[in-house]
């Protein structure tokens, strides 16, 4: 395994050209070089198939993949080559590594950071797909493969915006970092992305400036995002003859009135807060079922066990801890009281007295996350507004129930955090998922303006 520790970076004499205006910064930069950036994406997307995450099926992504290649762009600009940019390849398993890259500034403790693009997908199968998800396609405007939106697209975009500042070698006051993380998608696996780069201290030095997380959609700013609660519920009952219910406790029925008690007992502690409409959330808070599983037999057998499991989406306006504690406050009244749970039929019962048998529900959690509201009067999120403005046109901030992990915190820890993408968020996670080579312009320019105004500080 291959780790450094945060300190580790060469600190090599770097010489820049002299300081510039802000508009001069911007017509330096430019605008993202198309033809190199389709390039590197058709590689990153070449290995979308090798790099999908979801390790209970096997599907255990390989993020160096993505890392090797972004290396062959940046390398030749290394400071171990004699060139500007500090590259720290941090892994904590064989082959899934992070990449953290630095373009120094001229002034100690500034810096802007973007952060959050990860070398990983969702998985895709080819056969429900109109064009392949494993190679990058072009129709028109349109880049079509699975990463491009979410988030390899995000990958080659940054790759493309350090090589430009590596090439100009322009005289910032800030440092731009880039943080490219592996084992976004899933994380049943603990301790190899970014959660793990920030409790051995690598984004400490980041608190000097905005830090931008590039892994959402459709332009504009994102100024909020949901909590995750991943919740399993296991009812216990009596498997038995279907012929013979009465002396069966069917565990289908505890598991589905259960669950309508405890929804119901959410919706009433968590409804809907004032504050989502001025952040324009898309949904309030919500807790629904997505998977049932139980553990099979014949038509003729009533089930002794189920599984039904799903998720809490939580704004971030209230508490993720408190939300569990509440859910599991409400399994245990149900099991106190399992009498008095509606029944399903004259012989449906959750308890046999002369078998001194009684049902019940079980309740555990998986990994949560918080959700983020970012703050609207910081310095980080009116560069953003005025980056989007400048190049959009507009500005249309919005916010969504969907997750991104460790944002929360960091802002709790004092980080000026802020959310925007340029892929689109109808194709996240989607079949046929694309993204527009305009719309990562845009994001190439919006970057870049960004650079431009904090150099005016």
């Amino acid at each position: 395994m291959e780790r450094h520790c945060p300190s580790s970076f060469p600190r090599f004499p770097v010489f820049l050209s002299s300081t510039i205006a802000m508009d001069s910064i911007k017509q330096i930069l430019g605008e993202l070089n198309d033809d190199s950036f389709v390039s590197l994406l058709s590689k990153l997307i070449g290995e979308a198939k090798f790099v999908q995450n979801n390790p209970p099926e096997n599907l255990i992504p390989q993020e160096d993949k993505i890392v090797n290649h972004v290396l062959d762009v940046l390398n030749p600009f290394s400071t171990a080559n004699g060139g500007p940019l500090l590259i720290n390849h941090v892994s904590y398993a064989p082959g899934r590594g992070n990449l953290i890259v630095e373009y120094p500034g001229t002034v100690s403790g500034r810096v802007v950071s973007f952060v959050g693009s990860h070398m990983d997908v969702v998985p895709a199968d080819p056969d429900t797909w109109k064009f392949s998800p494993f190679s990058l396609s072009v129709e028109g405007d349109q880049l079509r493969g699975r990463g491009t939106t979410d988030c390899l697209g995000h990958v080659a975009l940054l790759t493309e915006l350090l090589k430009k500042l590596a090439e100009t070698k322009l005289k910032l006051k800030s440092s731009v970092v880039v943080v490219f993380i592996a084992s976004e998608e899933n994380n049943s696996i603990p301790g190899i992305g970014v959660e793990q780069l920030a409790k051995e201290g690598y984004f400490d030095a980041l608190k000097g400036g905005p830090l931008y997380w590039i892994d959402t959609a459709d332009s504009h700013p994102c100024i909020g995002t949901g909590g995750q609660i991943p919740w399993k519920l296991v009812a216990h009952g009596k498997l038995f003859h279907s012929g013979l219910a009465h002396q069966a406790i069917n565990a289908m029925e505890l598991a589905m009135e259960a669950l309508k008690v405890i929804q119901a007992r959410f919706y009433e502690d968590f409804p809907p807060h004032p504050k989502e409409q001025v952040y324009g959330f898309a949904t309030p808070s919500t807790m629904k079922p997505t998977q049932w599983i139980y553990p099979g037999g014949g038509l003729n057998q009533i089930p002794g066990e189920c599984t039904i499991s799903g998720d809490v989406r939580l704004t971030p306006f209230y508490n993720v801890k408190d939300v569990m504690t509440k859910l599991k406050g409400y399994v245990d009244y149900i099991n106190a009281n399992i009498e008095k749970l509606d029944t399903r039929g004259p012989v449906s019962k959750y308890v046999l007295p002369n078998e001194g048998i009684r049902g019940r529900i079980d309740i555990t959690f998986g990994e949560a996350m918080s959700g983020v509201a970012c703050d609207l009067d910081s310095r980080g999120y009116k560069l953003l507004h005025n980056a989007t403005k400048e190049v959009i046109g507009h500005v249309k901030p919005y916010s969504i129930t969907g997750s991104l992990p460790l944002i929360r915190e960091l802002q709790e820890e004092g980080f000026d955090v802020h959310t925007a993408g340029y892929g689109l968020l109808d194709t996240y996670h989607a079949q046929n998922e694309y993204c527009l080579l305009s719309d990562m312009g845009n994001g190439y320019k919006i970057f870049a303006s960004i650079i431009s105004q904090l150099e005016q500080d």
